[in-house]
């Protein structure tokens, strides 16, 4: 008998809860720690960047309108899903020269974080928002809202990093365009994976791989996404992205020197949140 030949897997990009290939049809070879082949990555182009704002937006008002209750137990359930891939995030974070007991812990890692932000989503509010005292007869409430859609560069650190980022944006609500690690992105795709069977809505994480110096402006210049975060994007190119969002008004989280593996604190989960403050006479 012949040896099986194993069936290679093929990544893809994820938009709108689909895996389309990049409608460019182009592709791009991700190789491993030591320069040997590993996989062929879609390439995405600037339509998909289009395509994954649309699906973004019209994600949005059912995401944003979810209880956070609701959206904590989704989260939790992408955790669930994510411990029962475990020994193939590890097989893919390798590929990015970990040592298997180090890939271990970042998967472990990764995994914890989706329970943290889980068990924040019906917290933040309640932390973030006050009942503001007034003279006269009148309550004051300020309470966070999401900002919409936001634009995620994602770390080289291919899974733990890349879920720092993209677990607090919409732990509040917010959906999201990820552009992957250029040179690992093949966690991202297998997360993308665990997301479409989680109770995710489609549409609320868009996942695209290729080059960051090619998708990002146009993300920073798109008119329908609200904030853009800067954390995987080279220093020498972080000024004219700012340039580029600021010309509409677009929301910038900028890059910081980051140990992912530290408590992450609320700071992301409230870069893209704002105040709506809300006047009610008393007794009305």
């Amino acid at each position: 008998m012949s040896e099986r030949l194993a069936v290679r897997k093929t990544y893809k990009l994820y938009i709108g809860g689909a895996f389309p290939r990049s409608e460019s049809g182009r592709t791009y070879v991700v190789n491993d720690a030591k320069g040997a082949f590993a996989a062929n990555a879609a390439k995405a182009s600037r339509k998909d960047v289009r395509d994954a704002v649309a699906a973004a937006r019209k994600a949005f008002a059912g995401w944003s309108a979810r209880t956070a209750y609701n959206r904590a137990q989704i989260l939790y359930r992408i955790a669930e899903m994510l411990e029962g891939r475990r020994d193939q995030f590890i097989t893919e974070v390798r590929h990015s020269g970990a040592s298997k007991t180090h890939a271990a812990a970042q998967v472990d890692a990764a995994i914890d974080r989706w329970v943290w932000y889980a068990g924040w989503a019906d917290k933040i509010t309640a932390v973030t928002g006050a009942a503001n005292p007034v003279t006269g007869p009148y309550f004051n409430f300020s309470t966070p809202e999401p900002t919409g859609v936001v634009a995620l560069i994602a770390p080289d650190d291919p899974l733990l990093g890349l879920v720092s980022v993209l677990a607090p944006a919409i732990t509040t609500g917010n959906t999201t365009i990820v552009i992957a690690s250029e040179p690992a992105p093949l966690p991202a795709i297998t997360l993308a994976e665990v997301l479409a069977t989680s109770d995710l809505p489609g549409g609320v994480v868009n996942i695209l791989t290729g080059h960051r110096t090619e998708l990002a402006p146009w993300l920073a210049s798109h008119m329908d996404v609200n904030a853009i975060d800067l954390t995987g994007v080279p220093h020498e190119d972080i000024r004219d992205l700012e340039d580029t969002a600021a010309e509409n008004l677009k929301r910038v989280h900028r890059p910081t020197t980051t140990d992912w593996t530290d408590d992450p604190g609320t700071a992301r989960m409230t870069a893209f949140l704002e105040t709506k403050t809300v006047w009610h006479p008393v007794g009305v």
